[in-house]
Order: structure tokens, then sequence, then C-alpha cells
């Protein structure tokens, strides 16, 4: 079973949203190391308690489609679209201004522009493949010249098959997967364990709720999720090391829930029938392969447990020692960016 939030006196509006589990894992911990689990209750207490700054308004939008749009992050020169994924808000790739990658992005002579999708109420009828052909392509075709697609997670995915369907001047893919075989067998099989148990309850709410989705990523490595919070405890809560965790987990716990179809497609098809590496994955009415025609560079995490090397797509690969979400915003972000400009940077 599948649990969701439920008030406690832990509860918080910011706290880690699939609080229960949370508190599993931790009582989890506590038959092993029952230190790391009283520290990782207070790390919780200090997340809870942090001070949280207002946020940046939006950037301005340059063009819509439906709920989905392009806010512009500045720069001057071809356009360069970035994609996160349809977990998890856009603002991890412009979480702050030290570690933005819009602005690095722009700072390479590119124009950076970043999707954002909107709310899911708005592409309820959508699923993985329906977003790339009724948002993301027709965005794509209204830019007006070939664009360079940066995808981020299973906004990488996505990249992939939007350049099957229009002309894409290069694509960069960031801890993406493609051949989804390449995950462990026990991922997977939580994965589908989870879906199992979350299925009949999301086609009733026409989505996956945002705290189900949390669960999805916590199961791949739930020793970490409680380590983090440990560690975060013993930090001083006025670093930017802390404002940092807390805007990173403020992230992690936000974000609109996925769209039922896209839910089903994304661990029935994607996940558990990897009809992307087989060649069986079909948008728009035609078969994807990552052998696309424009140059593609495929940069991965080495410590990636949400998108495995195993899984990338075919084509030139690059390494960066670095998470899912630190190779982003971490202090390997520098290598990140050194492999980005040499892709992206366009010939003057």
């Amino acid at each position: 079973m599948v649990l969701l939030p439920e008030h406690s006196a832990l509860q918080h509006e910011r706290a880690p949203r699939p609080l229960p589990l949370f508190l599993e894992l931790v009582r989890q911990a506590a038959d092993e190391d029952a230190a790391l689990a009283r520290d990782a209750l207070a790390g919780l207490r200090a997340y809870e308690a942090a001070d949280r700054p207002p946020r940046d308004p939006p950037r301005p939008e340059v063009a819509r489609i439906g709920g989905a749009c392009l806010r512009d992050h500045g720069g001057d020169g071809p356009p360069a679209i970035l994609i996160p994924s349809l977990i998890n808000p856009p603002r991890i790739l412009d979480l702050d201004a030290e570690v933005s990658l819009t602005a690095a992005i722009a700072a390479m002579g590119r124009r950076a522009l970043l999707l954002d999708w909107g709310e899911a109420g708005e592409r309820a009828s959508l699923d993985v493949a329906g977003h790339v052909e009724e948002l993301l392509v027709p965005l794509l075709r209204g830019i007006g010249e070939p664009a360079a697609l940066a995808g981020y997670c299973l906004g990488g995915t996505m990249a992939i098959a939007a350049a099957n369907l229009a002309e894409a001047e290069r694509v960069v893919t960031l801890a993406a997967p493609w051949h989804f075989a390449g995950y462990e067998h026990p991922s997977r099989e939580a994965l589908a364990s989870i879906w199992r148990q979350s299925r009949d309850a999301a086609h009733g709410l026409g989505a996956l709720p945002m705290e189900v989705l949390q669960a999805a990523f916590w199961s791949l490595d739930p020793a970490r999720t409680v380590r983090k919070f440990a560690e975060f405890g013993t930090i001083d809560p006025a670093s930017a090391e802390a404002r940092r965790f807390v805007a990173l987990e403020d992230w992690a716990n936000e974000g609109e829930p996925l769209p039922y179809p896209a839910a089903r497609e994304l661990m029935e098809d994607l996940f558990a029938g990897d009809v992307s590496g087989l060649g069986a994955w079909r948008v728009g009415g035609k078969a994807m392969t990552d052998r696309i025609a424009s140059p593609l560079l495929n940069i991965l995490a080495a410590h990636d447990r949400i998108s495995p090397r195993q899984a990338a797509p075919e084509g030139d690969n690059a390494l960066v020692a670095a998470g899912h979400v630190g190779m982003v915003v971490g202090s390997a972000r520098s290598e990140l960016h050194a492999l980005l400009a040499r892709f992206l940077t366009p010939c003057r």
C-alpha cells in the first residue's frame, strides 16, 4: 500500500510530502542505526523550520501552446530550448543565480528558453507521447528556426522523440533514459509495485499525485533519503549549503501531478515494456529511435540511481562525476557546463 500524507504534528507544507513513508524509512534505519534515525528526524525538523525567501516571479513567455509555454531566460544568438521532466517543477534548471543552468547556457552565446509544462489539468488527456506531439513539437516549430534541445531526465527522452518529428539543430540529454531495460531489476520491480498499488486510485483521480511519484523515487535509493536528512541537521541553517538543500527539497516535494495517461505510459510502456529501447514507441504515428539525424550528446551522471548509465540513449556519451541532481546543481556542474559549452557554443 502506498502511504499518502496524513495530518501529523510533524506535518508541514514544505516537509517531505509522503511523510508516513519517510517515517517508515527512518524506522527501518533505526533497526540498524538508532543514531542515524535520530539525526534524520532532527534534520526533518530543521528543514521544516527553515526560512524561505520569496521566489522570483516567472520569466516572460515567448510562446505558448495550451498550458505549456517557453520562458525567456536571456542570452543572444541561436535558441537553446531546455526541456525539464514532466515530474517536478522546471526551476531545477534555474534554481538560484549560482547554479542556474539556464544562465550558463545563455552565457554560451545562446538564447536560453525554458519549457514550462504548466498545470496538469490543462493537459489531462495527454500521455508522454502526446506531450511531445501536441505541446513540445509545436513550440519548437513556432520558434521559426531549428533550435538546440537540452533535455533533463525524462525531458531528454522527450527531446529525442521531438527530434524524430521536427528539425533540431542539435540535441543534448542530461541524465536521460531511453533503454529502460537498463534499469536494475529490483528498481523496475519497486516501481511496478508502486504503480500496481496506486493505478486504480490514479485512474479515478485522473492523475498520479506527486506524493506517489516521490515515493517511487525514494524506492530507488531509500537509504540515501534518510542519510541526507541526517546530514542536513548537522549544518549551519544560515549557510548557503543549507539554503540550497531547502530549495532542492522544496523542488523535489512540489510539482503538478502526472496526468494519468502519461503516468500509465511511463510506468507500463516505458519502464515495464521498454518500448523506446525496443524501437516500438510511437509518437505522432512514427516509431521513435535514438539514432536521430541531429548531432546528439548524452551527458550521464556517474552515480545516478534515478537514470543509470545503462539506460542511456545511443550516441556519443560523456560522464560527469555526480548524481542525478548533483550534476545540475552540485559542485560537478562545472564539468557539465564545460561539456555543454563545447557542444552548444555556436560557431562564430
